[in-house]
């Protein structure tokens, strides 16, 4: 698998990344009950097959945000018999649970427990938005970057960024950070940091490591049938997330591609695209195809959704991503049979708590969601098209 330098870290790190945020599950509707003998031999295939950066976080796969997720542990268990020492790891600090200078120590010296390790290769300030970033500067996260790598708890000091491009400028210059994770994929080249952002960082020497490449499943599993034709008719042999992929590795930007897959499949069909970059190159025909379908996407994607879950658990119980995925479906659809599908699976595949109308409007999921998405004037659209005899 080609590696590439990772800006100023000077890591050589795999085209793709194994993004630790969506392990398998034996329970769809628990985050934390993952299947842990599965994720462990899916990070290992992945491994094995050349993957050499491992990501995750402080609330994955857990139902408390202001708690540890089950993550974690779960890649130190995976990372055990020799693997630690083959990948680079990278976990993040959890900016809305620190509240004082001596939360950040504490908090990092809990995850290099429950990962068992002594140092991380690269350390992340986590989901970077405007109401966080003052009180962050304020409570010296500086200070403790500086204080953590000296002491060798940490390598490489970095932020994962989820606000408007003029605040990360700003997140730019505030200091000597070696890499910076965005959300970037062929939908959202405008949306937050996007392709300015890019390479503002490229340019002062950053790494760059990219969240939400598929956009949490959308360009595979909600791509639209006249998309899809676009796409087949001038590659027949790539899948969407081959387009999705490609697309990324093509720009000399990009260093490290996280894909968080639930799937064995998805980590064979992952690894075995990044091994064929090398031997297929990315045309100005297949820039052409992909403009094609961005433009059938312009104006009518009203939810902004990944389907990363901070928003859950939802006090009434709305499955808000789940809604939303259906909700998308049925704006970014012309068919009418694709439509009434949205409508159907709606109206069969839900319990009545799960559902738009029993949102109260409280909107605590709205301070928890890094797309900044409005979920509550958003749910009673949703309910307004999918609800039946809507």
């Amino acid at each position: 698998m080609i590696k590439r330098k990772l800006g100023k870290t000077g890591l050589d790190v795999s085209l793709l990344g194994f993004g630790c945020m969506r392990l398998p599950l034996l329970d769809k509707s628990k985050p934390d009950s993952v299947d842990v003998p599965e994720a462990i031999r899916m990070i290992r295939k992945a491994i094995d097959g050349g993957v050499n950066y491992v990501d995750t976080a402080y609330p994955y796969h857990g139902t408390d945000h202001m708690k540890p997720g089950r993550s974690e542990d779960v890649v130190r268990q995976a990372l055990a018999d020799g693997y630690r020492e083959r990948v680079f790891l990278a976990t993040k600090l959890p900016t809305w649970a620190v509240e004082t200078r001596a939360d950040m120590d504490r908090i990092l010296d809990g995850q290099l427990r429950r990962l068992g390790t002594g140092y991380l290769d690269l350390y992340l300030v986590h989901n970077i938005v405007a109401p966080v970033w003052p009180k962050m500067r304020e409570l010296g996260v500086f200070s403790f970057l500086d204080a953590a790598r000296k002491d060798g708890r940490i390598r490489h000091p970095a932020f994962s960024f989820h606000d408007q491009y003029s605040l990360f400028r700003q997140v730019l210059a505030a200091y000597d950070w070696e890499m910076a994770q965005i959300q970037y994929n062929y939908l959202d080249v405008d949306y937050q940091a996007g392709w300015r952002g890019l390479a503002d960082a490229y340019a002062r020497g950053l790494g760059l490591v990219i969240m939400e490449p598929l956009r949490g499943g959308f360009l595979v599993s909600n791509l639209p049938d006249a998309c899809r034709e676009v796409l087949r008719e001038r590659r027949p042999d790539w899948s969407p997330v081959d387009w999705a992929l490609r697309w990324l590795w093509n720009q000399p930007e990009v260093g490290v591609v996280l894909s968080g897959m639930s799937a064995m499949a998805q980590v064979e069909e992952n690894v075995r695209i990044a091994e064929s970059v090398a031997r297929e190159a990315f045309t100005p025909a297949d820039s052409a195809a992909l403009d094609r379908v961005r433009a059938h996407f312009s104006g009518r994607l009203d939810a902004n959704c990944t389907a990363c879950g901070y928003c859950l658990p939802c006090p009434q119980g709305v499955a808000i991503p789940k809604i939303f995925s259906l909700y998308n479906e049925y704006c970014l659809s012309d068919v009418k049979d694709v439509m009434e599908r949205a409508r159907n699976l709606y109206g069969m595949t839900m319990t009545s708590q799960e559902k738009a109308e029993n949102c109260v409007g409280c909107k605590a999921c709205e301070d928890k969601c890094p797309q900044h998405i409005p979920i509550a004037g958003l749910m009673s659209k949703a309910a307004a098209v999918l609800a039946v005899g809507a």
